[in-house]
């Protein structure tokens, strides 16, 4: 079974304009609401892939309340736990360049936080637990690590998309993959993401190899992303295309890297796969069809990192 938590949903509101003006009323030409965070992203882009997964995360008020119906109109399953306030809504503005507005969302007290962990106890073994997205107030950073004890402790495949440093803390626990980008694989190792070439990002991969992840996914934007594993190391390209929205693109590569395989594809078919998806979604106003995947696919290509960055 899969489960996805994403602690700090959101409502995505997509708008576009032809300018975005300060002190003038600036009227859209068209809008998009769109349930939203990390991992709920991820169950969507598995469902698209036919592959079922229950949502679990903190909602509150009506927003809350349309995440939630959203999801279970695309027969989503949803665990959540509910909490006083409102879900957020961040906006998305395409005018002559991207906007984004992201809010804070509700405190979670501390009740609330410890029958999310219970509910991550009673996932089955054998599970995978997608974990995605940044944490709302009253949530510190040492619940990733919690989770990922619970995971080790309980057999399940445990699959990170965080941004904070606590990732480090994660690793003994071994989780099943890491996806960060480059600019916060950077930021674990206090480097510039300037100097994030495919070097350096393949020497700080492996280092949260050797420190107990099973396999890295990293995620470049239009230049692509790397694979790394213990064995091999791969370097697949991004197609080329109108950047419309890009705040779910990884979300979309990591959900049909491992949906890919979850069905039986080869490594390869399913990172030239996610490629293909995380780019349809960048040229999209949110998460993109599977139609808009067969269109690029071709344009993605794969190669092996020479066998020196492997045994260096």
């Amino acid at each position: 079974m899969i489960y996805t938590l994403t602690p700090n949903p959101a409502i995505d509101l997509y708008v576009g304009l032809e300018a975005l003006r300060p002190n003038h009323v600036n009227r859209t030409y068209e809008e998009d609401y769109q349930p939203n965070g990390k991992a709920i992203n991820i169950s969507i882009m598995l469902k698209k892939l036919g592959i079922n997964s229950t949502a679990l995360g903190f909602i509150a008020g009506f927003s809350g309340c349309f995440i939630k119906e959203e999801l279970n109109k695309l027969q989503i399953a949803t665990d959540f736990v509910e909490v006083k306030g409102i879900t957020r809504i961040n906006i998305f503005a395409n005018a002559e360049q991207e906007y984004k507005i992201v809010n804070k969302g509700p405190a979670i007290p501390e009740e609330r936080k410890e029958e999310m962990l219970e509910k991550v106890a009673m996932i089955p073994e054998h599970s995978m637990l997608f974990v995605s997205g940044s944490l709302p107030g009253g949530v510190d950073d040492t619940f990733y690590t919690e989770i990922a004890s619970i995971c080790w402790q309980n057999n399940i495949r445990l699959v990170l998309d965080i941004s904070s440093k606590e990732i480090l803390e994660c690793l003994p626990f071994r989780p099943y993959l890491i996806k960060p980008n480059d600019e916060e694989l950077a930021s674990f190792f206090g480097i510039s993401k300037e100097n994030m070439d495919v070097s350096t990002i393949v020497n700080c991969s492996r280092k949260l190899l050797e420190n107990g992840a099973n396999q890295v996914l990293v995620s470049r934007g239009e230049a692509g992303a790397i694979y790394i594993s213990p064995s091999q190391i791969l370097k697949v390209t991004a197609p080329k295309g109108k950047v419309i929205n890009t705040a779910c693109s990884g979300d979309a590569l990591l959900a049909l890297f491992i949906g890919k395989l979850e069905q039986g594809s080869s490594l390869e078919e399913a990172l030239q796969y996610a490629s293909a998806g995380g780019s349809a979604t960048a040229f999209s106003k949110g998460l993109c069809s599977l139609s808009d995947i067969d269109a690029l696919i071709q344009e993605v290509k794969i190669t092996q990192i020479k066998e020196e960055f492997i045994n260096g």
